[in-house]
């Protein structure tokens, strides 16, 4: 799912570090060109990654803006091809090619040691040489306006490959992750920024500790989301600066899909998981009365007539299955195909920085309740409907 998608997993970061002042294209130019992917295809070597451009993955070639320049966007891939030799294949082979080695010397009853890893090594590459490297590629957009680079994947050994290759191919700069205590850092200031300090659990400051220890901040954010939206205060301004003016009506509810996790009897982690809409969510609160946090929740954002939909990882602030309202870009026999892709990529960060904006203005209000005067009288109320449709339960037995 790259850039063009009408449903993308993503993770943002910010980049720390110097970037050049001026000359910028021939640095970037030459950065990305230093660790360029360079195909496999004629060898035998297992593994090739490096950066492609995002509209033709075999092309890693960044001589000219067009290659990977869109006005304040840098826009490139992370390409990787990787030969697999399937074990039952290696298996069979090595099998019959210490059956050979046997049939040389009928005193041996079996292949010795050292022959076996020798068989086994020369099988495979002699078998790697035959197999076709399987592609893969993940997309990057990085704002330069805004500084905020996006990765167009939640894999876990694709972001840590990326972060390796970003650190080693950019010199003296670093990714870090966006994960929630850093978003709300983003979005506050002044005494509210004081006390998301105050409230900070972890003991360091490193990204790990910053997500492990403050974890509270997703279960809150969601459980206050849904009962918010069960109880008829789904409605939101527009707090965030971005292509939506301060003050814009928004909606915002869970519905489809809840995860939940916590302690079990038997000192063990037990999960929950609720899917298909509906009205109450009678076994998700039943579940949270009980103790569990929801970990990962379907978050759907409405703006006139136009809706986002994304499961939020709760520990991370991933946002998996993002899925943006249709883009619609009419074609046009006097266009080239180039510039039909250039402008499907502007509408899609369009519409994806919308979704964004709203998604940071939930955020941004939950974090001012959160913080502010006002949070014990809604953990009063979220009590008090814990409780009443704990009722409605009983009743339905």
């Amino acid at each position: 799912m790259g850039v063009y998608a009408n449903t993308v997993s993503i993770i943002q970061f910010t980049i720390t570090g110097n970037l050049p002042t001026s000359d910028e294209f021939q640095w970037f130019s030459q950065k990305l060109s230093a660790r360029a992917f360079q195909s496999i295809e004629n060898s035998s070597e297992e593994l090739s990654e490096g950066w492609t451009q995002v509209d033709h993955p075999d092309n890693s070639v960044f001589d000219v803006p067009s290659a990977f320049w869109r006005d304040n966007y840098l826009v490139f891939s992370l390409r990787r091809d990787q030969r697999k030799i399937p074990a039952a294949v290696l298996k069979s082979h090595t099998a019959r090619e210490e059956g050979m080695f046997l049939s040389q010397y009928p005193n041996l009853r079996r292949t010795p040691k050292k022959k076996r890893e020798e068989i086994k090594e020369l099988v495979q590459v002699r078998l790697m040489a035959r197999c076709l490297p399987v592609p893969s590629t993940v997309d990057v957009v990085w704002d330069q306006k805004t500084g905020i680079l996006t990765l167009f994947s939640l894999g876990s050994s694709a972001v840590e490959r990326f972060e390796d290759i970003f650190r080693k191919g950019f010199e003296g700069l670093h990714p870090l992750a966006i994960h929630p205590f850093a978003r709300a850092r983003m979005l506050l200031d002044g005494q509210l920024l004081d006390k998301l300090e105050a409230a900070n659990q972890a003991n360091s400051d490193s990204a790990a500790a910053l997500m492990r220890d403050n974890q509270w901040l997703g279960w809150d954010f969601m459980l206050w989301i849904l009962q918010r939206g069960l109880n008829g205060e789904g409605e939101y301004s527009v707090c965030r600066a971005g292509h939506f003016s301060s003050g814009e009506r928004f909606s915002a509810w869970i519905d489809d899909r809840i995860q939940l996790q916590g302690g079990s009897e038997d000192g063990g982690i037990q999960k929950v998981s609720v899917s298909g809409s509906q009205d109450n969510y009678l076994e998700a609160i039943s579940a949270v009365k009980g103790g569990k946090k929801i970990t990962s929740a379907t978050i759907y954002l409405e703006k006139d007539e136009n809706q986002w939909k994304l499961t939020l990882k709760g520990e991370t602030f991933g946002l998996a299955s993002l899925k943006c309202p249709q883009i619609r870009i009419e074609r046009d026999r006097t266009v080239d195909e180039m510039s039909e892709r250039e402008a499907a990529f502007f509408e899609r960060m369009f519409l994806l920085e919308q979704g964004m904006q709203l998604f940071e203005s939930l955020f941004k209000v939950f974090l001012q309740e959160r913080l502010g005067d006002k949070w014990n009288d809604r953990l009063i109320t979220i009590q008090q409907w814990l409780e009443g449709n704990q009722k409605i339960e009983a009743a339905n037995m």
